[in-house]
C-alpha cells in the first residue's frame, strides 16, 4: 500500500504541478477564457487513465493461465521500463519544464484555444496512463487488489492538495529533493516489478530457471504475513525467488540507481551554478 501511495503521490504531484503551471500562465497572459478547455483536456485524460486501469484489471484476469502470465509479465516489463524512463525524464527536465509548458501554450492558444485542450490532455494523460500501468503491475506483484488501489487514491488526493497549496503560494516544497528521493524509492519498486515479470514468464515457460531457487525462507517469512506482503510490495522480495529473479533485481538496481543519482547530482550542481 505504501509503495502505491508514493506512486500516486509522485505522479499526481507531477500532474498537479503541470496543471498549476498551465493555469498560472493563462492567468498571467489574461486568457482565462480558455481555462474551461484546459480543464476539459484534464478531465478526458483522467477518464482515459481510469479506463486503462479498468481494462488492465478486468481484461488480463479473463485470460487463460499461461496467456495471463505472459501478458502480465509483458505489462510488468513495460511498467518497469516506463517508471525508469519517468524518473530519468523528470531528473533531466525538471528545471526547464515551466518554459517548455509555456511554450506549448504559446504555440496552441490561437483561435478558440482548442489546441490547449490537447496540450493539457497529453501532459496529464501521460502521467495518468503511466500511473495506471505501474499501480496495476505493483498490485499484481503483491497479489492484493483493493489495498494498493486505496494507497494510490490517498497518494493522488495528497498530491492534489499539495499542488493546490503550491499554486496558491501557501506552502513551499523542495521539489528537487522530493523527486530525487521518491525516484530512488520508485527504482527499488520497479526492480520488484521487474522481478515479478521474470517470475511470470518463468511460470509460463518463456524464461528458464523457475525450478532453480536462490533461496526459500518461507518458514521465516511467510508470504501471507504482514511483513511478507510489505516486503513484496516495496522491494519485490518474496520468500522463494529464482536465481534469474535475484540477478534481474540486482543488475537493474546496480545499473539504474547509480546512474540516476549521478544525473540528479549533476542537475543539482547545474542549478546551483546557474
Amino acid at each position: 500500500m505504501f509503495a502505491n501511495l508514493l506512486i500516486g503521490l509522485r505522479e499526481g504531484l507531477e500532474a498537479a504541478l503541470v496543471i498549476g503551471i498551465l493555469v498560472a500562465y493563462l492567468v498571467k497572459i489574461d486568457r482565462r477564457d480558455v481555462l474551461p478547455k484546459l480543464w476539459a483536456g484534464v478531465g478526458i485524460a483522467v477518464l482515459l487513465s481510469v479506463g486503462v486501469g479498468v481494462i488492465l484489471e478486468t481484461g488480463v484476469g479473463e485470460l487463460e493461465d499461461t496467456a495471463e502470465q505472459i501478458v502480465a509479465g509483458a505489462l510488468s516489463f513495460a511498467a518497469a521500463g516506463l517508471v525508469t524512463w519517468m524518473v530519468f525524464w523528470m531528473a533531466k527536465t525538471a528545471r526547464n519544464i515551466k518554459g517548455h509548458l509555456e511554450g506549448d501554450i504559446d504555440r496552441n492558444i490561437g483561435g478558440a484555444g482548442w489546441g490547449l485542450m490537447f496540450v493539457a490532455f497529453l501532459a496529464v494523460g501521460r502521467e495518468g496512463i503511466e500511473t495506471a500501468l505501474f499501480i496495476w503491475a505493483a498490485a499484481s506483484a503483491t497479489g492484493e487488489s483493493w489495498l494498493p488501489l486505496l494507497g494510490a487514491v490517498i497518494g493522488l488526493g495528497i498530491a492534489a492538495l499539495l499542488g493546490y497549496l503550491i499554486y496558491l503560494g501557501a506552502i513551499r516544497l523542495n521539489l528537487q529533493s522530493f523527486f530525487r528521493w521518491s525516484g530512488v524509492f520508485l527504482i527499488i519498486v520497479a526492480a520488484g516489478v521487474l522481478s515479478y515479470a521474470v517470475h511470470e514468464w518463468q511460470e509460463a515457460g518463456v524464461l528458464f530457471g523457475d525450478a532453480d531457487k536462490a533461496f526459500n525462507v518461507s518458514a521465516v517469512i511467510p508470504a501471507d504475513s504482514w511483513y511478507g506482503v510489505l516486503l513484496r510490495g516495496t522491494i519485490g522480495f518474496t520468500p522463494k525467488m529464482s536465481w534469474l529473479q535475484v540477478i534481474a533485481w540486482i543488475v537493474y538496481v546496480g545499473i539504474t540507481l547509480p546512474l540516476f543519482l549521478r544525473m540528479t547530482r549533476t542537475t543539482r550542481s547545474a542549478s546551483s551554478n546557474g
